[in-house]
């Protein structure tokens, strides 16, 4: 089994650029793998394949193919001349390799290669009478404990008996890159790793309190930048001091308006790196209604400081949902360890729920921090 055959789905429904997607995928599956793994990857119809070398090892192989959006699912398969015989001969020596006995079992072949003499449903019979023969298996199309699977192609055929599903969607990068707003809580991650699913590429700001709080925030968010960056591994972390900022608001803004103007001044300041990156929108965490700053006013008064998109992937999903898919991609964890959040500073008692805009924007007139923007912007720190 020294041949991975991997399979798409959405990116076979792109039309006269879907080169570009499958040749982005191709990047990112090399990307992921240590190159003493493999020899090469190529893209021939419909599929992608990956030829493996005699040193990989297969469970990191699986483990880091898991995370390449846009595959539907792979499989690690053997490669034999297309010969009915030489099909047959392989398809029963893999089988007396196999570590258990199946009761039942059915044969599913594709036959891209249409000069293939054989067509499918005579290719599965032959096969399957071959199984039969030699193990005594019992056919079962419908209810069977193993499919053996065969890929009729030019260049080949391949022989595999198990799907890895993966998570779909299109290859990171292929849709563009943005700026997630990582807060260090549950749902930033989340909204992060939705958004590489439709093939954003993304960097992460973090704004941060420190020396004024606990350096804690900080530390948890480089440790979900290097959970993410599994599935971006070209991203950078940006680590904002933003205490200065957050003095000058509890001064000069009323104090049922200081989260909106903390957001406020975030969204300015992420938009502006993220335009010196070649980003064009930004990514929140934000989820209509779960706290005081997610209302659907509040949320309009924070987004029109913000020069790019907001896109906001877990507007209409609850808590349980959102910690369902921490748990899967391992961010949950690090996310619910104790902090001290910048958001939580001088927090008000009793913060805005249904923000006038109108009245924000009189406010924000006489309020002068670009001073601070541009010296937080300057001593931010950068981890890659």
């Amino acid at each position: 089994m020294n041949y991975v055959i991997c399979h798409y789905s959405e990116i076979g429904l792109k039309g006269k650029n879907r080169n570009l997607f499958e040749e982005r995928l191709v990047f990112n599956i090399e990307s992921v793998l240590p190159d003493e793994f493999f020899e090469w990857v190529k893209r021939p119809e419909g599929r992608v394949v990956v030829k493996l070398t005699d040193e990989a090892e297969k469970s990191e192989v699986e483990d880091g193919l898991r995370k390449v959006f846009g595959l539907a699912y792979f499989s690690f398969a053997k490669k034999t001349e297309s010969d009915l015989e030489k099909i047959k001969k392989e398809t029963v020596g893999l089988l007396s390799k196999k570590s258990f006995s199946p009761r039942s079992f059915r044969v599913t072949t594709k036959r891209s290669d249409k000069s293939f003499p054989h067509d499918s449903p005579e290719v599965s019979k032959k096969i399957g009478a071959a199984v039969v023969e030699n193990f005594n298996w019992e056919v079962d199309l419908e209810n069977f404990d193993l499919n053996v699977h065969l890929e009729i192609t030019d260049e080949g055929s391949y022989i595999y008996f198990k799907k890895i599903r993966g998570y779909g969607g299109l290859p990171v990068y292929s849709s563009g890159k943005a700026m997630l707003l990582l807060s260090g809580g549950i749902d930033s991650p989340v909204a992060g790793f939705k958004m590489m699913k439709r093939g954003l590429g993304l960097d992460y700001v973090h704004f941060h309190a420190y020396p004024l709080l606990s350096d804690d925030s900080i530390k948890k968010c480089e440790k979900i930048f290097e959970v993410l960056k599994n599935y971006s591994p070209e991203g950078k972390l940006f680590l904002i001091p933003f205490g200065e900022l957050q003095k000058k608001i509890k001064l000069e803004i009323p104090e049922k308006f200081r989260i909106i103007f903390y957001r406020r001044a975030m969204l300015e300041i992420a938009a502006e790196i993220a335009q010196s990156r070649s980003a064009f929108g930004l990514v929140t965490g934000e989820s209509l209604g779960q706290v005081s700053s997610q209302t659907l006013p509040n949320m309009r008064a924070t987004e029109q400081a913000a020069d790019l998109p907001v896109l906001r992937p877990l507007v209409g999903e609850n808590k349980e949902e959102i910690v369902s898919v921490a748990k899967e991609i391992g961010t949950y964890e690090i996310s619910i360890l104790p902090d001290q959040d910048c958001c939580t500073l001088f927090n008000p008692r009793r913060p805005e729920t249904k923000a006038n805009l109108e009245e924000v924007l009189e406010l924000d007139k006489n309020l002068d921090v670009e001073n601070l923007k541009e010296k937080a912007i300057k001593n931010k720190r950068v981890l890659t």
